[in-house]
Order: C-alpha cells, then sequence, then structure tokens
C-alpha cells in the first residue's frame, strides 16, 4: 500500500469492505454505487473480489462500472472513481445455497484487517463495512467475533462504543450484546460515563456540534421513581453523568426511556446514552428500518456499516435493499469532511482516558 498525502484540494477516498461473499454485501454495495448522487464527488476503493460483484451486477442488471487492480497496489492517486482491490488469490465457490463458511470467513477478515491498514495509513478517510457472517469468521479461526472488536484491537483502541445514527437520533449504547438479567453484572459508573465521553467528542469531532447537549436514558421505568424500581439511576448513572458534567460534558438527565426517544427525534438533544441494546435499537429501527447506521466511536479512524446482517435468505436473488449501505456511504462521507474540515482549524476535541 502506497499514500499521497490527502487535502482539502483533493477528494475524499472512501473504503467498502464487501463483507460475507455469499451474504448480500456485494449486491448492496453494487446497487449503492451505481447511484451517481452517492458517489458524486468521492472516491471509492472496494475491498472485495470481482466474480461476486459481477454476479451482483448482472442480477441487478446492471453493467460494472468499477476498475480493478491488485489488492496489494492500492493508492489514493488511482485513475478511476471507483477501484476494486481485488482479492483474486481467494477462491470461493459460489452455490445456490449461501450460508456461512470457512472460506467466505476467511476472505472477509482479510477485507476488513486491510481496510483499516489502509484508513490507518492515511490511503483512506473512512471505512464502510458491508454484514459479515460471525459463524463464518468463527469457523476461519478469528480472534474476535466480529467488526466491532477487530477495529479495536487492530486500531489499539481500549475505549469504543456502538453508536447508530437514524434520521435526527444519534444513539450510543452503555452495554451492547449481553443478556438482560446481566446487565447487573456489567453495569457500572465507567460503562455510563464512557459512552457519554465518546458519543461528545464524535459529535464535535465528525458531526461540527460544538457544545453538544447529551440525554441519558434511565434503566428503571420511570427513572426508578427514587428507588422504588431499582436504584441504579441513583448509585450508578447520576455518578456517572456528574463525572462528565465536571469534565465539562453538558448531559441531563437521567429520564424514562418512554418519553425521552420522542424528545430526541424532535430535535431536543444532540445524542442519547441507551443503557442496553434493544431500549436504543427499538427508536432506531422504528424511526428508520431501512436506513439506520452503524458507527463505531472511540477509534482513531471512521468506520460505518449497515444496521442489519448478511441476509444469506435473499443473498444471490436481487432482492436486497441497499439504503441503509447508502445511508452508511453518505454517513461516512460527511463524517470525513467534517473531520477534515476540523483538522484544518486545528481543532483537537478532548478525551478523557482516566476514568474506567
Amino acid at each position: 500500500m502506497t499514500n499521497n498525502r490527502n487535502n482539502s484540494e483533493e477528494p475524499l477516498v472512501i473504503g467498502i469492505t464487501m463483507g460475507e461473499p455469499m451474504g448480500i454485501g456485494p449486491e448492496i454495495i453494487v446497487k449503492a454505487l451505481y447511484d451517481p448522487f452517492v458517489r458524486r464527488g468521492v472516491k471509492f476503493i472496494i475491498f472485495g473480489m470481482d466474480e461476486f460483484l459481477e454476479y451482483a451486477a448482472d442480477k441487478a442488471e446492471i453493467e460494472p462500472f468499477w476498475g480493478r487492480c491488485q489488492h496489494e497496489k492500492i493508492n489514493r492517486d488511482f485513475p478511476r472513481n471507483i477501484i476494486l482491490a481485488d482479492y483474486d488469490d481467494y477462491s470461493i465457490p459460489m452455490s445456490a445455497k449461501c450460508g456461512p463458511s470457512k472460506a467466505g470467513g476467511e476472505a472477509s477478515l482479510r477485507f476488513c484487517t486491510d481496510a483499516i491498514e489502509a484508513a490507518r495509513a492515511g490511503i483512506i478517510d473512512a471505512v464502510v463495512t458491508a454484514p459479515i457472517s460471525k459463524v463464518s469468521w468463527n469457523l476461519a479461526g478469528a480472534e474476535w467475533p466480529g467488526h466491532t472488536e477487530l477495529l479495536a484491537a487492530q486500531c489499539k483502541t481500549p475505549r469504543k462504543a456502538m453508536m447508530f445514527a437514524a434520521g435526527p437520533l444519534k444513539i450510543a449504547l452503555a452495554t451492547i450484546h449481553i443478556a438482560i438479567s446481566d446487565i447487573k453484572n456489567k453495569f457500572t459508573i465507567g460503562s455510563v460515563y464512557e459512552p457519554i465521553d465518546l458519543l461528545n467528542t464524535a459529535l464535535k469531532e465528525y458531526f461540527g456540534i460544538k457544545n453538544p447537549h447529551i440525554a441519558v436514558a434511565a434503566l428503571n421505568p420511570h427513572a426508578g421513581e427514587n428507588g422504588q424500581f431499582g436504584d441504579e439511576e441513583q448509585r450508578i448513572i447520576s455518578p456517572a453523568m456528574l463525572i462528565a458534567q465536571e469534565m465539562g460534558i453538558k448531559c441531563s438527565g437521567p429520564y424514562p426511556a418512554d418519553t425521552l426517544f420522542a424528545k430526541a427525534a424532535n430535535g431536543e438533544f444532540d445524542g442519547v446514552i441507551a443503557m442496553y441494546h434493544d431500549q436504543g435499537m427499538i427508536p432506531v429501527k422504528l424511526l428508520a428500518f431501512k436506513d439506520a447506521v452503524n458507527v463505531t466511536i472511540g477509534l482513531p479512524i471512521i468506520r460505518t456499516s449497515p444496521a442489519h446482517g448478511t441476509a444469506f435468505d435473499i443473498a444471490g436473488k436481487g432482492a436486497a435493499d441497499e439504503s441503509s449501505m447508502k445511508a452508511a456511504i453518505k454517513l461516512a462521507i460527511e463524517m470525513a469532511r467534517t473531520k477534515r474540515q476540523n483538522s484544518e482549524r486545528k481543532v483537537e476535541p478532548r478525551i478523557n482516558t482516566n476514568v474506567h
């Protein structure tokens, strides 16, 4: 890989990983980038395999519109607006039955690791990841269960949070993929403070909001009613908010979740911290089921992805909806553009790493 230093005069370069080859990743990439409004003024590098993109294009009755190069030779100065970094050294048989496989896991893992390396090297300005199969990664012997863990490990970033963008909503999660019954064992002041801090930084750095107002959701019904329905608001959430406020972060709450998200969707807050997965994901999916975007915040690079999975049941049939991939690409461009503008103004957002 080679890097030519970018500046405000040249177009942004967005990397897109193809994800699980036998999933809908190839199809939604082809359909999304075929839209001239999505690719206008920006260059793209797809980390993937030509035969799968060609097949997806044929199913969608789209003429291939990308150039190709060997994946070892990518750089910012390629002559085409869209180039495929082709991994033709991988051989994955295409079959009528789509599903997880060791070969698919090995390939999709390589797409991701190389894209992250390219972003860290400055060859691309953001990474958009198509869905992977966690089962395929496991079959391939991956050390990480999914994208988030791989990104954190490869970027050497211990602090990270999952954020979702859905229309006006930007929601970060305090806990992610754990059982409701286990929240009490994972719920700490640090687990609430960290997404507040990371979301505050992300809203400044990537969305240009100078002094974000972050709302914090309660865990219990009616925010616990002064301890009648649980005391986590008093023992954990309020102390975490106090630390954030002492660090200069504008946050308020904890608010009962049954009314908070409607207020946030109406623009009363710039971001929201949800306490557990479905508390945040239900309003996201209700508001923007087709075009919600997953963002990993806390990393030194930009990463977005569609907020859905591989959809093996419809893969290869030309039936996949590309709306969420389009939204992920557009958001990555917006974030990269704001980051570049902030860098030119020499804005350095504060990140505190001393609270655990």
